[in-house]
């Protein structure tokens, strides 16, 4: 096997976790820096015009994305281990020629462990990014809406193109019907 294909063939079954590995850095990177340079409820932002549109606010979340559900932290912690493990199998299961998907379940993985790993670690999810009066989220959090996104954009597309494949096909000719004048 040519050293090409063989590359493209460990880049495809790889990139799932490659690019979840990604997410999960960035995200406990910036959670630690928010942590470790704002106090609890304190705010920065680079330009002080920006502030009332946009800045860093450090925040503790107990529920999922977005602050929702803030009495569910448990609930979140099994759906998020269900969710990696989900992911963890079903990848290995994509077709080559799947970058998309490959993409979309990446980024949900990364998300879903990031936060995992905050609510094991410290009992609650770091927020940070404020966005005029859109709820406070960090990057696990964008990277798990993303990757759904991602993926319902990518079942309407497959969903339509199997619709118009169907439509194109001729309606079945019965044998009765062949031979005979209208």
């Amino acid at each position: 096997m040519p050293w090409r294909v063989m590359l493209k063939k460990i880049v495809n079954q790889t990139l799932v976790y490659w690019l979840g590995a990604l997410v999960i850095f960035v995200d406990q990177v910036a959670k630690h820096l928010v942590r470790t340079r704002l106090a609890l409820n304190e705010s920065w932002s680079p330009f002080p015009w920006l502030a009332p549109f946009a800045r860093i606010l450090h925040i503790q979340n107990t529920g999922a994305a977005f602050g929702l559900f803030k009495e569910a932290g448990l609930l979140f912690t099994v759906i998020a281990v269900v969710v990696s493990v989900v992911i963890l199998y079903y990848a290995r299961q994509i077709p080559d020629g799947h970058g998309w998907m490959r993409l979309a379940l990446g980024l949900q993985l990364g998300g879903a462990i990031g936060n995992l790993i905050d609510r094991l670690v410290f009992g609650t999810v770091t927020d940070f990014v404020s966005v005029g009066t859109f709820a406070i989220f960090n990057v696990a959090d964008a990277s798990i809406s993303l990757g759904v996104a991602l993926l319902a954009l990518l079942m309407l597309v497959e969903s339509r193109a199997a619709r118009k494949k169907l439509a194109d096909v001729p309606p079945p000719v019965d044998s009765a019907d062949v031979g005979q004048a209208s």
